[in-house]
């Protein structure tokens, strides 16, 4: 692809688009670099730093439809305070909920540094009609969530209407007004890694505060090469145009070594300035636990059992 004018988005209808261009993907030497990348090492010194860096970027999600107002409260307990024996372990980055329950998140939340995410448009098809999308929305942040992920409408992409796709991702970003707004690919149905460098150039031209890999409603999830492959799209975004776009990480991400993979990849492809949690999150329901026992493995010297810490 040359530009954003061929993927169908016109030049008139963001400040940033023309010019912008979308790097082809080398899908061997992609997967081949991915699969380097996640064979580094972290030193013994390095990996409290990395540990405790996998927890302040994480997004506690519980996104069940027997999801109650008692279970978003403990979640957003457990988020203030991750481990109640350790009070040096930092709290994450955010508690990801549906909009129903984001005032119970608020409430909970007050006064720390968490933030409240909600999923909203129509997650996790994202096939509503519009107008009841947006206002879930607006809705949710009115409710109180300073993030709200959306998914990207797969339908239009997919079928080439990539001018749909892109007018919906800019009325969801005016809805969201000051809100962070993450844009969910969902690349396990994308496809190629063109189709996925694609769609993120076209996310994050749209608007996208956030490019997010997956919904975790699927059974294709995060993988180290499709997360090379939106870094080096948001990589490409700021060198062009200066903006600076983060990467959610989400679906099928459970064990601290993973983390560390990941922020590898980060780290490499777009600078530690990016292992921030403005800038780099992990969506997990069950991360937290194995972060936390590879911590109390380095304090002190023992794996501790699972059933020392809370559940989900």
């Amino acid at each position: 692809m040359s530009d954003l004018l061929a993927v169908g988005v016109p030049a008139h209808t963001a400040d940033a688009v023309a010019g912008v261009r979308i790097t082809p993907v080398d899908a061997v030497g992609l997967e081949q670099r991915a699969a380097a990348l996640c064979t580094r090492s972290i030193k013994s010194s390095s990996k409290q730093a990395a540990l405790d860096l996998a927890i302040r970027v994480m997004d506690l999600t519980t996104l069940e439809g027997a999801d109650t107002a008692a279970r978003v409260q403990a979640l957003c307990a457990r988020a203030r305070r991750p481990d109640a024996g350790d009070w040096s372990v930092p709290p994450v980055a955010a508690v990801c909920v549906y909009p129903e329950l984001a005032p119970v998140a608020v409430d909970a939340l007050a006064g720390s540094s968490v933030a409240v995410a909600s999923v909203a448009g129509g997650f996790p098809a994202g096939l509503a009609p519009l107008e009841s999308r947006l206002a879930e929305i607006a809705w949710a942040v009115a409710a109180g969530a300073g993030e709200v992920d959306i998914v990207l409408n797969r339908s239009a992409f997919l079928s080439g209407r990539y001018q749909q796709a892109y007018d919906e991702i800019v009325a969801a970003k005016q809805a969201c007004g000051s809100a962070h707004l993450k844009v969910i690919l969902e690349t396990g149905e994308l496809g190629a890694y063109d189709q996925i460098r694609r769609a993120s150039m076209l996310a994050m031209v749209a608007g996208a505060d956030f490019i997010k890999t997956s919904t975790g409603k699927i059974g294709a999830s995060s993988t180290p090469a499709t997360a090379l492959c939106m870094a080096e799209a948001i990589r490409d975004m700021a060198e062009q145009t200066g903006r600076v776009v983060g990467l959610k990480l989400a679906g099928g991400i459970r064990t601290a070594k993973q983390a560390w993979h990941y922020q590898v990849i980060v780290g490499e492809t777009l600078g530690l300035g990016w292992l921030t949690p403005e800038r780099f999150r992990l969506g997990a329901s069950s991360l937290l636990n194995d972060v936390l026992m590879q911590r109390a493995k380095l304090r002190d010297g023992r794996y501790q059992r699972r059933e020392d810490f809370s559940v989900d």
